[in-house]
C-alpha cells in the first residue's frame, strides 16, 4: 500500500474485516507479536491491569511491510472490538483560542502570532464566555481552551495586558476564564495550555474536567539544529514528559498523543507510544491518545515538507492500538483526513475527538470539521455506532472518580446520561 493510494488502502483493509486470524497474513516476527497480543487480550484484564506488550515486541511493529499492513490493521481493529465494542465517540465542543501569542517557534505551526500579527493579544473574558454560550445553545458539552505557550515570557505586550487586568501569568488567566465558563454555562472546560508546573496544574484541576498536552515525540533529534522543535523548548521531550508525569501524580484525566510525519522514524513513534503507555500503567491517567498526521502549512519553515501519508498513518494507528491495548481510547482527527477518515476505524481507533458545530479548528484552519450528520453516516457505514461524550471519558466518571475534582463531581454527574 502506498501513501498515495488511500482508496486501495481502504479497500484492502475492508476486505480483511472478516478475517478470523489476521496473523496468517503476517510474516515472522510480526506474526508472533500479533498472536501474542490478541491472546493476551482474550481475558478480562483491562488496560493498566493486563500484561503490557513487551517493549521488544512493540519495536518489531516498525518492521511491518506494505503487504502486511492490512493484516496489522485488522489485528488492531479486533483488539479494539474486544475492549470497546462497536461504539465510536466524539466530544461536541467549542474551540476557544484564548491567545495565539507564544514564546515558541515550531517549524510547522501557523497558530502562533506575534503581537503585531494578532488581531488582539488575548480574548477578553466576555468574548470567551460568549463563544461558550453560543456552543451551549448548539448542544456542545466541552469548552476547549487552547493557547500559545507562556507568551508573557517573550512579549512585554502580553505581560502588560495581564498585569493591567490583575493576572500574573497567562495560566492564571486560563484558570479565571475556566471558572467563568463553569459559573455561567453547562460546558466543561478542557485546558490545553502547554507545559505546566505542579502548582499550575493543581489550580487548573479545580476548574477543568480534563487537560491535555501532545507529547508529539520523545526523540531528542527533533530539537537539533534544523529540526522542527529547535526553537520550541517547551516541545522538548523532557519537559513534555514532566508535564505528563505531574498530571498522573495529580490524578488529572489527561489527553496526549503523537504527531507523525515531522521527521521522526517508525522506531521513534513506537518509543513515544511506549513512553505514554508506561506512564499510564504507573498512574492510570491517560484518558486518550491522539495519532495526528502532519500537514504542511504555507508560511512555515516546513511548508515544503511532505504530508504524512495515509499508509504511514494507518501503520501508526494500528501500532498505537496494539501497544496501548484494547481498552485505550485512540483517536485520529477526522478533519485532517477528510477524504478517507472512516478507514482509521478499521485500524483500531474508537474516538473522533472534539468536533465543533460552531468554531473552526484554529490550529488547522484549513481543515474544516465534518458535519455531524456526515460523521454519523460514515461511522455507521463501517458497522459502528457514533455517540457523544463529555470531555472527560466515561470510565473516569463511573470507575475512576478519584480523578475528578470534588468541586466538579456534582456538575459532571448532572451531565451523564
Amino acid at each position: 500500500m502506498t501513501a498515495t493510494a488511500v482508496g486501495n488502502a481502504s479497500g484492502a483493509v475492508r476486505q480483511l474485516r472478516g478475517l478470523a486470524d489476521p496473523a496468517a497474513g503476517l510474516r515472522e516476527p510480526l506474526r508472533g507479536v500479533v498472536s501474542r497480543s490478541l491472546d493476551a487480550a482474550s481475558g478480562d484484564a483491562a488496560w493498566g491491569n493486563a500484561a503490557p506488550m513487551p517493549a521488544e515486541d512493540a519495536r518489531l511493529l516498525a518492521s511491518c511491510g506494505p503487504d502486511e499492513l492490512p493484516y496489522l490493521c485488522r489485528a488492531a481493529a479486533m483488539l479494539r472490538d474486544r475492549g470497546k465494542g462497536n461504539v465510536v465517540t466524539f466530544s461536541p465542543k467549542v474551540f476557544i483560542p484564548l491567545t495565539m501569542l507564544c514564546r515558541d517557534f515550531c517549524g510547522y505551526c501557523t497558530f502562533r502570532k506575534s503581537p503585531d500579527e494578532a488581531d488582539s493579544l488575548y480574548m477578553t473574558p466576555d468574548e470567551a464566555l460568549d463563544t461558550a454560550r453560543q456552543g451551549e445553545r448548539l448542544g456542545c458539552a466541552e469548552a476547549l481552551l487552547t493557547l500559545g505557550e507562556r507568551p508573557e515570557q517573550r512579549y512585554a505586550e502580553a505581560k502588560a495586558w495581564l498585569t493591567d487586568r490583575g493576572y500574573r501569568t497567562t495560566l492564571d488567566y486560563v484558570r479565571e476564564v475556566s471558572a467563568s465558563i463553569l459559573r455561567e454555562t453547562t460546558l466543561l472546560p478542557h485546558g490545553n495550555p502547554g507545559t505546566m508546573s505542579r502548582r499550575e496544574m493543581a489550580g487548573l484541576r479545580l476548574v477543568n474536567a480534563s487537560m491535555g498536552v501532545m507529547l508529539e515525540n520523545v526523540s531528542d533529534r527533533l530539537k537539533e539544529p534544523g529540526g522542527p522543535h529547535e526553537l520550541a523548548p517547551s516541545k522538548w521531550p523532557e519537559v513534555r514528559m514532566k508535564t505528563l508525569r505531574i498530571a498522573g501524580e495529580l490524578k488529572i484525566p489527561f489527553t496526549t498523543g503523537v504527531l507523525i510525519g515531522i521527521g521522526e522514524t517508525r522506531s521513534e513513534v513506537v518509543d513515544s507510544l511506549l513512553a505514554i503507555r508506561d506512564l499510564h500503567l504507573q498512574y492510570g491517567h491517560v484518558q486518550e491518545v491522539i495519532v495526528q498526521n502532519f500537514r504542511a502549512k504555507a508560511g512555515t519553515a516546513m511548508e515544503e515538507h511532505p504530508d504524512a501519508g495515509a499508509s504511514y498513518l494507518l501503520w501508526a494507528t494500528a501500532a498505537a492500538r496494539l501497544i496501548l491495548g484494547r481498552d485505550a481510547n485512540v483517536q485520529v482527527p477526522p478533519n485532517l483526513n477528510a477524504s478517507d477518515y472512516p478507514v482509521y476505524l478499521l485500524a483500531g481507533i474508537n474516538d473522533w475527538g472534539g468536533v465543533s458545530p460552531l468554531t473552526i479548528d484554529y490550529v488547522n484552519p484549513e481543515a474544516p470539521w465534518p458535519a455531524l450528520a456526515e460523521l454519523h453516516r460514515k461511522t455507521q457505514d463501517v458497522g459502528m455506532e457514533l455517540r457523544p461524550r463529555l470531555t472527560v471519558y466515561p470510565e473516569y466518571v463511573t470507575q475512576k472518580r478519584d480523578f475528578l475534582a470534588d468541586e466538579l463531581k456534582p456538575r459532571i454527574d448532572k451531565l451523564v446520561d
